[in-house]
C-alpha cells in the first residue's frame, strides 16, 4: 500500500494517489495530470479512479480529463449531480482497490454532498480517512459557499449544523489512530484556522481542533459561521465548472491566444501585469493592475477578476507568462484570457509616482489612506486610525467611495496587496496621485494617527 500527498501551496490543496497490487486511485486531483501520471509511471501503476470528495470551489479538478484519456471511472456522490458520466458513492458503498476497500462516508456539512472516503488496509482494518473539505487539520470546512451554488443549495447554518452531526456521529467515532488526510492546509479560504500540519489522527483532531470540543449544536453553529474569510469571486463559478468537468489541461493551456507587441489591444480589457512592482511602477500600459506572480497569484487573479470577464496578461519573459497562464488555468480562468504576451521594456502609457516615507510621517493628515486588508485583519486593529478600509477584492466596485481632495495612500500588510491595489485604484482616480506604502508599511509596528 502506497498513499501520496500532492500539495500546491499556491492554492493550499492537498490531493492524494492510493496505489495497492499495481491499481491507483486518485482523491481530488487538481487541474494538471502531469504529476499524477509521472507518479503512476514511477510505481508501475494502473489510474483506474478518481474520486471527487464534493464539488471543489476552490480549484479546478482533472476528473473528466482521467475519465476522457484513460477511461478511469469517476466516483461521487449522487446528491452532486453530476453531468458526467460517474458512479455514484455514498454511505458504506465499497470500491475494491488491489488488497484494499475504500469505503465511502456521507458528510455534508461544508456541502450538502460532501464525503469521506475510509480506507481499509490489507487487513481490513480502519487505516486513514480522506476527508475532503470536511475535516481539516485544526479546523472544519467553512459552511456558507454552498447558498447559491451547486446541485443543492443550503443555507449556512443548516450546513453548520449539519456539520455538527457529521462530526459528532461519524467522524469523531472513529479509532484514534485513522489518519487524517485532508484536501486543504494552511493559508486555504475554504477554513479561517487551519494548522500547519498536513495531515493528522483522528485521535490529534479531538484532543486539539476546536471544532471537536464539547459544545452544544448553537455554540457549534456559532463558531464555524463566525469570521470566516472573504470568498473569492470565482467559488461560485468552480463549484459548476467542477460539477461539469473541465476539459482537458493541455489543449486548454495551448488555446490561449498569444499576441506580439505590436497588436493592438481592446482599450476596455483589463491587464494583468505580474510583473515585479518595481519594474511596474516604472512603466505600464494604461488598464494594468499590478497582480505579481506569487505564491497566492490564482486566489487574487479569481478575487479581483470575475468569472467570463476577459483579461489580458502579461510577464517579464516567456517562462514566467506560461508559469501564469497555468496558474490561471488552476482555477479555469484560461478561457478568459483575451491575450497573453510579453511585456516590452519601454514606451509605456503611464508611470506610478514613488511613495515619501519622510513626507507622509511628517504630515500624514495630508494624505487619504486606504487600508485594503481583510476584514478579519482590520478587526484586529488597524494601523491608521483614519484610514478607510475597503479590502482588496471590493476595491474595484467600491473605489467611488475613495475621496479625491487628497493624495491616496493604499496600505497592506506587506506590499503584495499594496502594489495591486494602487494599481487598481491609479486607474480611476486621475485628480491626485495614487501612492504604494508597499512594504513601509512594515516601518508602522504600532497604531498611527
Amino acid at each position: 500500500m502506497i498513499i501520496e500527498q500532492f500539495y500546491d501551496k499556491g492554492l493550499a490543496h492537498g490531493s492524494y494517489a492510493i496505489v495497492s497490487d499495481g491499481k491507483m486511485m486518485l482523491v481530488d486531483p487538481a487541474r494538471d495530470p502531469k504529476p499524477y501520471l509521472n507518479f503512476a509511471k514511477q510505481h508501475h501503476a494502473e489510474i483506474t479512479g478518481v474520486i471527487e470528495t464534493h464539488p471543489h470551489a476552490d480549484f479546478v479538478s482533472s476528473h473528466l480529463e482521467f475519465h476522457e484519456k484513460l477511461g478511469a471511472t469517476i466516483y461521487a456522490s449522487r446528491l452532486l449531480g453530476a453531468d458526467y458520466v460517474h458512479v455514484s458513492f455514498d454511505d458504506g458503498d465499497i470500491i475494491t482497490l488491489g488488497k484494499l476497500k475504500l469505503k465511502a462516508m456521507n458528510t455534508p456539512g461544508h456541502s450538502p454532498d460532501s464525503i469521506c472516503v475510509l480506507l481499509l488496509d490489507e487487513q481490513g482494518h480502519e487505516h486513514a480517512l480522506f476527508t475532503g473539505d470536511t475535516l481539516f487539520v485544526g479546523d472544519v470546512g467553512r459552511p456558507d459557499l454552498r447558498e447559491d451554488v451547486g446541485n443543492l443549495k443550503a443555507k449556512k447554518e443548516e450546513l453548520a449544523k449539519a456539520m455538527y452531526r457529521s462530526t459528532r456521529e461519524k467522524l469523531m467515532h472513529l479509532p484514534e489512530h485513522v489518519l487524517v488526510y485532508p484536501a486543504h492546509g494552511p493559508g486555504s479560504l475554504c477554513g479561517k484556522s487551519m494548522s500547519p500540519e498536513l495531515h493528522s489522527t483522528i485521535g490529534q483532531e479531538l484532543r486539539s481542533n476546536y471544532a471537536l470540543q464539547l459544545m452544544d449544536e448553537l455554540d457549534f453553529v456559532k463558531k464555524i459561521t463566525e469570521d470566516q474569510p472573504f470568498i473569492p469571486k470565482y467559488f461560485g463559478y468552480d463549484v459548476v465548472l467542477n460539477k461539469k468537468g473541465a476539459p482537458a489541461f493541455a489543449d486548454s493551456i495551448a488555446a490561449v491566444p498569444r499576441i506580439d507587441l505590436q497588436t493592438k489591444l481592446d482599450e476596455n480589457t483589463t491587464i494583468i501585469d505580474t510583473r515585479p512592482q518595481d519594474q511596474f511602477k516604472a512603466g505600464h500600459l494604461k488598464n494594468a493592475f499590478n497582480l505579481q506572480d506569487g505564491g497566492k497569484f490564482e486566489t487574487w487573479l479569481g478575487s479581483i477578476i470575475a468569472p467570463r470577464e476577459s483579461f489580458y496578461l502579461t510577464a517579464v519573459n516567456e517562462d514566467s507568462l506560461d508559469k501564469v497562464i497555468r496558474k490561471s488555468a488552476k482555477i479555469g480562468y484560461e478561457n478568459q484570457i483575451k491575450g497573453a504576451f510579453v511585456a516590452r521594456k519601454n514606451g509605456f502609457d503611464v508611470t506610478t509616482p514613488s511613495f515619501d516615507m519622510d513626507e507622509f510621517t511628517a504630515h500624514p493628515e495630508k494624505f487619504t489612506i486606504v487600508d485594503i486588508r481583510n476584514e478579519s485583519e482590520v478587526k484586529a486593529g488597524k494601523l491608521f486610525e483614519n484610514a478607510i478600509a475597503i479590502p482588496l477584492p471590493e476595491l474595484r466596485e467600491r473605489i467611488s467611495e475613495i475621496p479625491r481632495d487628497k493624495p491616496i495612500v493604499i496600505h497592506c500588510a506587506g506590499g503584495y496587496r499594496s502594489a495591486a491595489g494602487s494599481s487598481m485604484v491609479e486607474q480611476e482616480v486621475k485628480e491626485v496621485p495614487v501612492l504604494d506604502m508597499s512594504d513601509y508599511v512594515t516601518k508602522f509596528p504600532v497604531k498611527y494617527s
